[in-house]
């Protein structure tokens, strides 16, 4: 086998967060002391304090719109996946996001209290006004689960349509990680991960933090997902062993890399795993 970067014929990059707006969920962050030193440099990128209170899936649902032409494109396994998509491009793009924020809200609260769902309910979410375009809310609403959160929806019986969230690639981390927080964060997980095997099973701490900056994920700036990301991706996760966050030999000044971690090597098949990003060609340019 070739390696993943060859087969997949394309570098790897992830789409942007920082278009996301906070959902009622999460506390809203409060102001920094003073005492912790001075105001953040603007080079460490925008402020993670969104104005209104729900999840806007703009930044992944509006690039997913358009690649319904794309002969590449996956065909997701959801509800109504065989039906056509009637009349979805005749709604303002800002009512589906609208549609989308209130699914997405509504499948994280399941995941959180571990509830199966029903195609009936998140119907009754959206609305069954807009069953004729339910198809395309569900897929862009699952796509933000799987890339954003590490979440997945899994049908669990057909003849009542109903379903069941679960990590994405089978995780047996559940990405809420006991600190209190209400937003799963093993999306940022499961993008280290794809990037260190797709740069041949190690890759620098530099190239992590231009990839996350890309997702709207600043060193030293709490993100309404992931909270403090250094601390999430260089000890919590480390912890967890998911990486290995170790200096780069005889690197002087010191430098940093990431590698899978035994429990990565242990829980992820690596062909999956590239079935996932082929068929998630957002995560990369």
């Amino acid at each position: 086998m070739g390696s993943p970067t060859a087969q997949l014929g394309r570098p790897h990059r992830v789409y942007p967060l920082n278009h996301y707006r906070r959902p009622r969920a999460v506390p809203q962050s409060t102001p920094e002391d003073p005492s912790q030193g001075p105001p953040q440099d603007p080079s460490q990128g925008p402020s993670q304090n969104p104005p209104s209170s729900f999840l806007s899936p703009t930044a992944v649902a509006s690039p997913m719109s358009q690649s319904k032409d794309d002969p590449s494109s996956e065909k997701e396994e959801s509800p109504s996946a065989s039906q056509a998509l009637p009349n979805a491009e005749s709604l303002p793009r800002n009512v589906v996001d609208d549609r989308v924020a209130d699914l997405l809200e509504f499948l994280l609260l399941k995941y959180r209290t571990k509830e199966l769902t029903t195609k009936a309910e998140m119907l009754n979410v959206i609305s069954k006004d807009y069953e004729d375009q339910f198809p395309e809310i569900f897929r862009e609403a699952l796509e933000c689960l799987q890339l954003a959160f590490g979440v997945d929806v899994k049908e669990v019986d057909p003849s009542d349509d109903s379903y069941a969230l679960v990590t994405t690639l089978g995780l047996t981390c559940d990405g809420m990680m006991s600190d209190g927080q209400t937003m799963p964060k093993n999306g940022i997980l499961i993008v280290i991960l794809s990037m260190i095997f797709m740069e041949g099973d190690r890759v620098s701490e530099e190239k992590v933090w231009e990839v996350l900056n890309v997702m709207g994920v600043y060193d030293g700036t709490d993100h309404f997902i992931y909270g403090e990301p250094r601390e999430l991706i260089t000890r919590v996760l480390v912890q967890e062993q998911y990486f290995e966050y170790r200096q780069v030999p005889n690197s002087d000044p010191a430098r940093y890399e990431f590698l899978w971690g035994p429990r990565a090597h242990a829980e992820i098949c690596k062909m999956t795993l590239l079935e996932f990003l082929q068929c998630h060609p957002r995560v990369m340019v």
